[in-house]
């Protein structure tokens, strides 16, 4: 199982081996890495210096001028900025999808692009989001997506369609989703110094539907990467980009 993956494809092709599927959580696309700037969709647009100043407004939470900052940047690609991106995104879809083994059950995360999936998911491929599957005899329901943050990544959406789609998965054995239930411990990110969002609906689920397991990525660095609550043991899989290894999830 991984998660954040943000571009690590060579990895990516080992991940599945010797398990009966690999399961991927989302955050496919690597937009700007923040731990070497030179990576990423950003810097290849906009360079590093510029990748390193948004880095630098973004840490220290200046939202506005770090939104400010990259529209002047944007403003001199001008109404070519949506093709420059569903190109770059494309680039790294292609390869990234190529990668994954057969079976594999993925969702989206914040960063993605839910409309170009279709394009790239071959038939060992399954699509999931607001649904449930059976995979070794165990039912699984995947959530996709982040909840609106002032980062305002491609992939975010209302409470309450993310609710609505957690009561749509309604009780299964493993609940799979990209952000964590709203706990300070699992959604707090220590590199970053902030605290991620996570989801009340969520950790209502959890608490009334009682899965065995809850697993998830989003938060890179997290306070407690486990933790139980209830019945439910919660599982931050791993940021993948950086690790570089799947976590394996055993009956």
């Amino acid at each position: 199982m991984v998660s954040d993956v943000h571009g690590n494809a060579r990895d990516l092709a080992r991940a599945g081996t010797g398990a009966d599927a690999l399961i991927c959580l989302g955050d496919l696309v690597l937009f700007l890495d923040y731990a070497d700037h030179s990576r990423g969709i950003f810097p290849d647009l906009f360079g590093v210096e510029n990748a390193d100043r948004i880095v630098e407004l973004r840490t220290a939470r200046r939202f506005e001028e770090a939104r400010e900052f990259g529209a002047r940047l944007w403003a001199g690609i001008g109404a070519d900025r949506g093709a420059a991106i569903e190109k770059a995104v494309r680039k790294q879809y292609a390869e990234l999808f190529a990668a994954f083994p057969t079976p594999t059950y993925a969702t989206y995360g914040n960063v993605d692009m839910p409309p170009l999936w279709p394009e790239y998911a071959g038939p060992g491929t399954t699509v999931l989001d607001g649904q449930r599957v059976e995979i070794g005899g165990r039912t699984f329901g995947f959530v996709g997506g982040g909840l609106r943050t002032p980062m305002r990544t491609p992939y975010e959406i209302s409470d309450e369609e993310y609710a609505a789609k957690i009561e749509a998965v309604g009780e299964v054995d493993v609940l799979c989703t990209h952000i964590p239930p709203e706990v300070p411990e699992l959604v707090y990110d220590t590199v970053a110094r902030r605290f991620e969002r996570g989801s009340k609906a969520l950790l209502a689920a959890i608490r009334r539907t009682r899965p065995r397991y809850s697993l998830f990525g989003h938060v890179h660095q997290p306070l407690v990467p486990r933790m139980r609550i209830g019945a439910t043991e919660c599982v931050n899989v791993g940021h993948f980009a950086a690790s570089g290894t799947p976590w394996a999830l055993e009956w």
